[in-house]
């Protein structure tokens, strides 16, 4: 009998030794090429790569959103008589959404930081605060009084889960910058390449920026090494006693993708709701909502007739009767008072509207593109030194923009890299785009896509495309300060001018608490100046998906 169990015991054994050659003349082990041979993450240094990773971790404050076909466009009526949402066929990746509008909340976390690491009264950082700083003024009504909301709905403890407002759409995408540099230090501190709690060791001289991090690590937080090395990692030394895996890159998996603005697609799309998404409704878009059904109202019997989004229901009405059909809100209201839709999103329909990243035009051009379709791109590239090295601005290269209403805004902070547009190095012979901004290409009209000109002399040519844009003639205010700082401020008063649509005008989505019904559908769509705000848009933000589309593993292929 044991002569029996060693010989079992043997014969198992080799079985299980074969079984482990085998696997490993298939895939070539975890760490070791299926190109060369060669190991992987071996101690001796060479190539570092993370061959363990699973999928993308969902970021803080997001929900997945798994991507598909869908109809982007009008579904029901057109009573506005817009004639700017057709219906057009959309195929989107996967993304992530924030759950909630961005609240304010979580932007007074934002400029906490800002105020710490650029202090205002420091006369070189006063216009950094002040042009991230919302505009608490739009409540201001001339026949109504709405001073609590200005002196209270951004900073009160009682507002701190309500949606921000009054930030512009360029405001919006620099907090999801702030926002995106935030996490991926905290990741960074997880895993060990960044000393626990650096990010209260901000100056601004000394800060963290995840594009400075991957192309020029020593340079973040000032190049303190206390903090870069501060981790509870112990760098590996190569043959020749060098440091190596010191910093994190992209081949780790630790740093995450951008924060971002949602694509108008990406918006529509995730409104939508899942239950429906692959139904015929939806996919011939006859969904009017993001819940199920025809009406605002609900019909499920323990809350019939309770509204299911914050909404203006008639003239002089902005919540119902009180007590009995009431919404729950006259103005905002808190994120999560209203059911989410099917992909766990609130406030896809009502409470604010959203901006989004698409410049608007009249139309989608899904004749040139059908995927992850997004108006809006300006490709820019890193500047570089004389010695090849990243061009990382100090603080006293801090340069700022003029808006069309005097304020500043930073072009770029201290500790970022500086950036111009891409030149003809980078566009040459290529097919899929041939110049840094792209906002304007095929607008689809005659007058703006040809050289075309009725003798309106006001109207700006561009003379490297040598083209000559009629349709988009919006007025050019000239705003400007001069070498006394005074500023300048010049009206159009042209009379030929046919437009407010411009490239510096964005869509925004989503019924408000100012907007009646009809715009409660996600398919509707108007824009509004990119350096403007209001008391009814706010934002939330999104993430690009890298990796598998789906997150269920064990989908059946047939």
């Amino acid at each position: 009998m044991n002569m029996k169990k060693v010989i079992v015991s043997r014969i198992l054994m080799l079985l299980a030794i074969s079984l482990t050659l085998v696997s490993c003349g298939r895939s070539g082990g975890s760490n070791t090429s299926r190109a060369t041979g060669w190991d992987i993450n071996s101690k001796e240094g060479g190539f570092q790569y993370n061959t363990k990773f699973k999928e993308q971790e969902t970021a803080p404050g997001l929900v997945f959103v798994e991507g598909g076909t869908f109809t982007m466009g009008r579904v029901q009526d057109d009573v506005m008589h817009d004639w700017n949402n057709t219906p057009n066929q959309q195929h989107l990746q996967s993304f992530y959404m924030d759950e909630t509008e961005v609240t304010n909340l979580m932007y007074m976390e934002y400029l906490d930081w800002i105020k710490r690491v650029y202090p205002p009264e420091e006369e070189n950082f006063r216009a950094i605060y002040e042009g991230v700083v919302p505009d608490t003024l739009v409540w201001r009504n001339r026949l109504g009084y709405n001073e609590v909301m200005t002196e209270n709905y951004l900073r009160h403890p009682g507002y701190a889960e309500y949606p921000v407002v009054g930030v512009s759409w360029i405001q919006a995408v620099e907090f999801a910058n702030w926002r995106t540099d935030r996490v991926n230090e905290m990741y960074l501190q997880k895993e060990g390449y960044l000393k626990q709690d650096s990010q209260y060791e901000a100056t601004a001289d000394a800060n963290f920026n995840t594009d400075t991090y991957i192309n020029a690590p020593t340079e973040t937080f000032g190049g303190n090494e206390d903090i870069l090395k501060g981790g509870k990692l112990k760098p590996q030394t190569d043959k020749e006693g060098n440091e190596i895996n010191v910093f994190a890159s992209r081949q780790t998996g630790v740093i995450s993708p951008k924060y971002r603005l949602p694509t108008e697609a990406e918006w529509e799309y995730a409104a939508l709701g899942l239950s429906e998404v692959r139904s015929y409704n939806v996919y011939r878009g006859r969904k009017k909502y993001p819940w199920d059904g025809q009406y605002t109202r609900s019909g499920k019997r323990q809350v019939r007739g309770d509204q299911l989004a914050n909404f203006k229901q008639g003239k002089g009405d902005y919540g119902g009767i009180a007590g009995w059909s009431d919404d729950g809100a006259d103005i905002t209201a808190q994120v999560k008072t209203y059911a989410p839709n099917d992909y766990g999103l609130y406030d896809m329909a009502g409470n604010v509207a959203e901006w989004v990243a698409d410049v608007y035009r009249p139309i989608v051009d899904d004749e040139f593109n059908d995927f992850n379709y997004y108006r809006g791109n300006v490709y820019t590239k890193n500047v570089l030194n004389d010695d090849g090295t990243v061009k990382v601005v100090t603080t006293d290269e801090v340069e700022y923009d003029t808006l069309p209403n005097g304020k500043l805004v930073v072009r770029v902070l201290p500790g970022e890299i500086a950036q111009q547009p891409v030149d003809d190095n980078e566009t040459y012979l290529r097919t899929n785009f041939d110049r840094a901004d792209n906002r304007n290409f095929r607008d689809g009209d005659r007058q703006s896509s040809r050289l075309y000109d009725d003798g309106f002399d006001e109207v700006e040519s561009d003379e490297s495309a040598n083209v000559t844009r009629k349709m988009y003639n919006s007025p050019k205010h000239t705003v400007e300060y001069d070498s006394t700082g005074t500023l300048i401020r010049e009206r159009d008063k042209s009379n030929k001018r046919t437009s407010l649509i411009n490239d510096e005008v964005r869509v925004y989505k989503g019924g408000s608490w100012r907007d009646r019904e009809y715009w409660l559908d996600p398919a509707q769509r108007r824009y509004f100046p990119q350096t403007m705000a209001t008391d009814y848009i706010g934002f939330r933000c999104a993430m690009s998906r890298v990796g598998s589309k789906s997150k269920s593993k064990n989908k059946t292929k047939n």
